[in-house]
């Protein structure tokens, strides 16, 4: 891990393998998270939308972070935290802190469009449970954008230490620089991890090195290298898989590309549905293409 900040590298958005009753199989999750380290990731982040976070149970979600914890270290794993209420999401970073992790990622409040004011005293409610925070811009799902100068005032007040950027809108990323530039920022979508390492991004949470964990290790750390020519190569290899990161359908996609690389992906839990067949046909295509060019 890098300068103590854990979030720094390829922390990877775990999917979660569920059984045929679709309980979680915390055997496989255990493996799973042992295996993307083994192939070179930096570190977890259960609990994410990816992780299905919202259709676990209370109990489901801690023994999540638990197993993950077991099975490659607490420094490594970073779980998401969101929950409607501030209390509840500062809850779960206290579990967080008690399983022995290094922080945590934490969505502003989505239950409503939060103003400022609340996005403030949600994250400084969460805050208090004294690990670091992660914050996560995904407007397109919350209806709370963490504008860059927003984000400024968050870290200025001691509140995150990082941001997982979604938008999409790489020209963030430099405002966020000038404004904030002890903010860690970090690439939150599959699909602009190019764009955002070569424009300074300290860290990637990603969806697909679910499927493809060394290839997708290699590509950030030859973009934020300044290898152009072997990212080049890769992103362009891996960008019709990467792209699905940023689709509704990116959990049944990129466990669909898991169990084609030969890992347990399966099932979603509803109200997922499964892919339509020409959604399964485009993702198989790109799978199978990826695994042929030797990227699994």
């Amino acid at each position: 891990m890098t300068d103590h900040r854990p979030w720094r590298g390829v922390l990877v958005a775990t999917a979660l393998p569920l059984n045929d009753d679709l309980s979680v199989d915390h055997d496989a999750y255990a493996d799973h998270c042992a295996w993307l380290v083994a192939n070179g990731c930096d570190g977890v982040v259960p609990n994410g939308s990816l992780g299905e976070y919202q259709v676990l149970t209370p109990e489901e979600r801690t023994r999540v972070v638990e197993t993950a914890v077991a099975a490659i270290g607490g420094e490594r794993v970073m779980p998401g935290v969101a929950a409607y209420g501030s209390t509840e999401a500062r809850r779960w970073a206290e579990q967080a802190r008690e399983a022995g992790c290094g922080a945590v990622m934490l969505l502003p409040p989505n239950a409503y469009r939060a103003d400022e004011r609340s996005v403030l005293a949600h994250y400084a409610e969460v805050a208090r449970a004294g690990l670091p925070v992660v914050a996560y811009n995904n407007p397109v799902d919350t209806k709370v954008d963490l504008v860059p100068e927003l984000l400024a005032r968050l870290h200025g007040e001691g509140h995150i230490q990082g941001v997982k950027e979604f938008t999409g809108d790489v020209r963030r990323a430099y405002r966020i620089a000038e404004l904030a530039p002890d903010l860690d920022l970090l690439a939150g979508a599959d699909d602009v991890l190019l764009e955002l390492a070569l424009a300074g991004a300290k860290g990637w949470i990603a969806g697909y090195p679910n499927a493809l964990p060394a290839a997708c290790v290699e590509l950030y750390r030859a973009a934020v290298a300044g290898d152009l020519s072997t990212a080049d190569r890769l992103y362009r290899q891996l960008h019709p898989l990467l792209r699905w990161d940023s689709k509704v359908e990116f959990v049944q996609a990129i466990k669909l590309s898991m169990d084609l690389a030969g890992r347990h992906g399966g099932a979603c839990r509803p109200p997922r549905v499964p892919l339509l067949p020409e959604q399964e046909a485009a993702v198989r295509g790109a799978t199978e293409k990826a695994l042929a060019a030797g990227l699994a």
